[in-house]
């Protein structure tokens, strides 16, 4: 038996191999297909990338025609070059290089030799393509924007890279990719699917018909539309209050998470991002070191999220039971917590509990409330253990899961933060009490103080922040339709609610009101630091703004920030009333507020300490002030606040 094993499996083996490449060398065709074969051309049918919508059916993004030069190296024969390249307006040495290029990827491959061109040019060498064997022109589409907001929503379209071909072999040299935003999370959607034409050949390369009388060609697909959760109209508006400010406005519907509106200030027309000036004009968006407007604050900015952490404060010390609505805090303008150490409050003093506490923003009395908290454990580490997690239900210091391509985890300090903060030292409640207020280790970006207002104007729960809100012919993902439950009892929050509403009431945006609808909000103040020349300087206050309305039956929760503000009522309050205002009601009555923002330039407090680095002197502008909305951006995440006051 032993003998007759061994033969029996190496005439089998060698069997099937020989049937094998039978079959791929006589049968099978494809294999041909995919080789670089000289008797097959292969013509790409590139389909038009899906238009996107938004949530009211608006169109945004729509599709313009693009003629692209393509060249397969091995057939540029006997061409005028000097001809050739007048025509096009390009140097013989970019000709060359170029050529180069091609060939590296591949003598006999089609490559992209200059993309993009207008149609006078198009037409130009269409007539004279003939002289000009090895090139063809390839028809593509690129976007055409129907609103000159939301750029960073959107994204744009640039050209795959080699690194991009080698990881997905979808795409072939010239071929278009989304970058950021919506472009980039649903490209596979949007882009469609290419159509091939296998072309036959004969030995003088001249097209003969198609290969296989078509047999291996497919029809391009069409990219399916998108409709955003996004209001363009409000959309509009916030990029219209943010001109000439920093910052960031996020507003979220609360019973679905879906994005009203994503600001970032400042902005740019996404359309000087298409054409052939697309590649110059991105150079500098991404160069600018001052401005930084490709910076989206929205969702990377990290700050302190000052006063309305103290929501969350007063919530967790009530489902602690640290806390109750009859606790009184005296309030001395401040809050005596160690020797020598004297936290301000801007409060009205006296005797404090927690409805006051909440609409006059008393430091005394969160910061005792957090204290309590974590002194009920025995232990501060066990403490601020409890506490994080509770805060973490709320989609805290994790990425949030949304669908865009970019996003921070703000941070949520624990216990082990502070151990290697403060490395056998035994610290306290007392130690890390600015937490309390939303300063110390905490951070949060704008949308994730969005979120937690959507979450208390639910009275605890939320949905993960979308900007999908329908794909043609499929559904949505699971994950944005699921509901996240927190820790915290629906009793707490009807109590946090009722000293929400009297912010605008009693306290400290009364003067923000806007007849006729219930906003509840939280003002808050961040004091901003900064090195400059190695030391640390301090600079104007962040305005910080957090809100929903109406009370109840929420449409609408909103997070503004503005950076070197002041006060949150200064600034970030306006904009979030008008913000509400607008989306409610579609109009504006408080024009006061309005005509206020509006004309309120900050461009002159960031300016203060911007440096030529050629002669050390003060300059006024940024290098892409061309190219940008009348407005300025900067990174945050480098500023450190220390206080806070609502």
């Amino acid at each position: 038996m032993r003998k007759v094993l061994l033969p029996t499996i190496i005439f089998v083996a060698t069997a099937l191999l020989v049937l094998r490449l039978f079959y791929l060398q006589v049968i099978d065709d494809t294999l041909k297909l995919k080789s670089d074969n000289n008797a097959i051309k292969i013509k790409y049918e590139y389909p038009e990338r899906g238009y996107i919508y938004d949530r009211n059916g608006k169109l945004l993004v729509a599709n313009q025609p693009s003629y692209d030069i393509m060249v397969i190296p091995k057939d540029v024969k006997d061409i005028d070059t000097m001809e050739f390249c007048q025509l096009l307006n390009i140097t013989k040495e970019d000709f060359l290089k170029k050529i180069a290029k091609a060939k590296v990827y591949s003598p006999r491959l089609p490559s992209l030799f200059l993309a993009q061109l207008n149609k006078k040019e198009y037409a130009a060498f269409q007539e004279v393509q003939r002289n000009f064997s090895g090139f063809y022109i390839q028809k593509r589409s690129l976007r055409d924007y129907q609103v000159s907001v939301g750029a960073n929503i959107f994204g744009f379209i640039t050209q795959v890279n080699e690194s991009i071909i080698e990881k997905n072999k979808y795409y072939k040299s010239g071929d278009l990719i989304g970058k950021q935003g919506v472009e980039e999370s649903y490209e596979e959607i949007l882009r469609g699917i290419k159509g091939v034409k296998y072309i036959q050949r004969d030995k003088y390369n001249r097209e003969i018909g198609s290969y296989k009388e078509g047999r291996f060609d497919t029809i391009a697909e069409q990219g399916k539309d998108i409709n955003l959760t996004i209001d363009a109209v409000l959309q509009q508006y916030g990029e219209q209050l943010m001109v000439n400010k920093r910052g960031g406005i996020v507003a979220i519907e609360p019973k679905t998470g879906e994005i009203l509106a994503l600001v970032t200030a400042p902005s740019y027309d996404p359309a000087i991002l298409v054409g052939r000036q697309r590649s110059k004009n991105y150079t500098m968006l991404y160069h600018d070191s001052i401005a930084k407007p490709l910076y989206d604050r929205g969702l990377l900015a990290q700050y302190p999220p000052g006063s309305p952490f103290k929501i969350l404060t007063g919530l967790v010390a009530l489902q602690e039971g640290a806390i109750d609505l009859n606790t009184s805090v005296v309030c001395n303008h401040g809050f005596s917590f160690a020797p020598g150490r004297f936290m301000r409050c801007h409060c009205h003093g006296g005797v404090v509990q927690l409805h006051r506490g909440i609409y006059e923003s008393c430091n005394t009395f969160f910061s005792t409330s957090y204290m309590r908290t974590l002194d009920k454990f025995g232990n501060a580490s066990v403490g601020v253990d409890v506490w994080s997690k509770h805060l973490k239900t709320f989609g805290l210091g994790e990425f949030m899961g949304y669908d865009l391509p970019t996003g921070r985890r703000g941070n949520i300090p624990n216990s082990k933060t502070y151990k290697k903060i403060y490395p056998g030292w035994r610290w306290s409640s007392k130690t890390i009490v600015s937490n309390a207020i939303g300063q110390g280790e905490v951070l949060m970006t704008p949308i994730q103080l969005a979120n937690m207002m959507a979450t208390v104007a639910n009275r605890g729960y939320y949905y993960t922040p979308h900007i999908i809100k329908k794909i043609k012919g499929e559904i949505i993902d699971k994950k944005f339709r699921t509901k996240h439950v927190t820790t915290i009892n629906k009793e707490h929050f009807e109590t946090m609610v009722s000293g929400l509403f009297d912010v605008y009431n009693f306290g400290t945006a009364s003067g923000l009101k806007v007849e006729g609808i219930d906003i509840c909000g939280k003002t808050g103040t961040a004091e901003n630091f900064t090195i400059i020349d190695g030391k640390r300087v301090q600079l104007k206050d962040h305005s910080i703004f957090v809100a929903f309305a109406p009370k109840d039956n929420p449409k609408i929760a909103i997070a503004i920030l503005v950076e070197n503000g002041g006060y949150g009522a200064t600034i970030a309050g306006p904009i979030a009333s008008l913000m509400i205002e607008k989306y409610i009601r579609g109009k504006i009555t408080r024009k006061d507020l309005e005509t206020r923002i509006l004309a309120r330039d900050l461009r002159p407090e960031y300016n203060r300490f911007i440096k030529n680095p050629i002669n050390d002197t003060l300059i006024n502008v940024t290098k892409t002030n061309s190219l940008l909305k009348p407005a300025v951006k900067d990174s945050s995440n480098a500023n450190k606040s220390a206080t806070s006051q609502g």
